[in-house]
């Protein structure tokens, strides 16, 4: 049993020279703005990061940190479809075995050394190093054999087919210059990060913030905006009180939050609200080592006893869905065919 929770989030309609500096009507038709660089976005993060160094995290504070210093060689655009990041093109063999990428040139990292291919396979070699302690090494177990012909060409085949093997490359890659030879449970990345990305770390106050400044050398063009501060806040009451005296910009809202303390004329005018289905659920499960759950029929009991809608309605107040699986529901991977369990005592 599962159930799907509701993304609430809250933005702040930032007033800077990159928008319209007069509130308008959305049905105003002046002329278009011309996005502009600087400010600063903070937002509330409920925990703290633990690692920065990708290979070795695992909690989403610090992938929301690594996914702005890092690149992979692709990624997904704004439809899922997979593009390329660090990867200019790629070729597939046809027997579905071989990838071939070809790298973007003049690519740097952080500290001004080039990105070449030789980090692309170094990255390869750590994931899959017997010593690293990755929670990450399992699709990369599966490749035969990885090469770099070239500085700008990467090379790697599969011993069969392999669904997943593109997204894979979607990894973060991480600088050979720095890491080569050394304990990367020891490195000083994990609190300082190099990466090739957006922005570029810039300061870590453990317990209080998170600092990073954009990367004026990014080969996708600096970002607008110019410093990006995760503040972390670990209570969301306390998040919502920042809110209020607009020392934030963006924070995840609870269900109350959203339904009742947020529609006000003063937050909407400040604020714009999102509702939507994230990827997170809430499941029972049943430890099936235990001789008591290793009865269908009693898994099918209790199953049945609970009223899934009654805990969306009130304990989500509605803002969430019951789910079959790890997948939100309208999505083109849920399976609509999985048996349901509805409530009958």
């Amino acid at each position: 049993m599962t159930f799907k929770l509701s993304r609430l989030m809250l933005i702040m309609v930032l007033v800077l020279t990159a928008c319209s500096n007069s509130q308008q009507s959305t049905e105003s038709s002046g002329p278009d703005t011309v996005p502009v660089h600087g400010d600063t976005f903070i937002e509330a993060s409920i925990g703290d990061a633990s690692n920065l160094l990708p290979v070795l995290s695992s909690d989403s504070a610090s992938s929301d940190i690594n996914g702005l210093v890092y690149n992979g060689l692709v990624r997904y655009d704004k439809d899922l479809k997979i593009e390329g990041e660090l990867a200019e093109s790629w070729e597939i063999s046809e027997d579905n075995l071989t990838i071939t990428f070809k790298l973007r040139q003049g690519v740097k990292w952080h500290d001004g050394s080039p990105f070449t291919s030789a980090d692309v396979l170094f990255t390869y070699q750590l994931y899959t190093d017997p010593k690293t302690p990755t929670a990450y090494a399992e699709s990369f177990k599966q490749v035969s054999s990885a090469e770099a012909p070239d500085p700008y060409t990467f090379r790697v085949s599969y011993p069969e087919p392999y669904a997943p093997a593109l997204i894979s490359w979607g990894m973060a890659i991480h600088p050979k210059h720095l890491l080569e030879g050394k304990d990367v449970t020891k490195s000083r990345l994990s609190r300082a990060p190099i990466g090739t990305g957006p922005y570029m770390f810039k300061e870590w106050s453990s317990g209080e913030k998170i600092v990073l400044e954009a990367n004026p050398e990014y080969f996708e063009g600096q970002p607008y905006i110019k410093r990006v501060v995760y503040r972390i806040i670990p209570d969301q009451s306390t998040q919502f009180l920042e809110l209020q005296t607009v020392s934030l910009d963006f924070m995840g809202l609870s269900p109350l939050q959203f339904d009742r303390q947020t529609d006000t004329v003063a937050f909407k005018r400040l604020y714009n609200k999102y509702n939507y289905l994230n990827f997170g659920y809430s499941y029972l499960g049943y430890n099936l080592n235990r001789p008591l759950f290793q009865d269908k029929r009693v898994r099918q009991a209790l199953t049945y006893a609970i009223d899934k809608q009654e805990i969306i309605e009130g304990v989500l107040l509605g803002y969430g869905r019951a789910a079959t699986g790890p997948y939100k529901p309208d999505t083109w991977v849920y399976n609509t065919g999985v048996k349901q369990y509805g409530y009958n005592p």
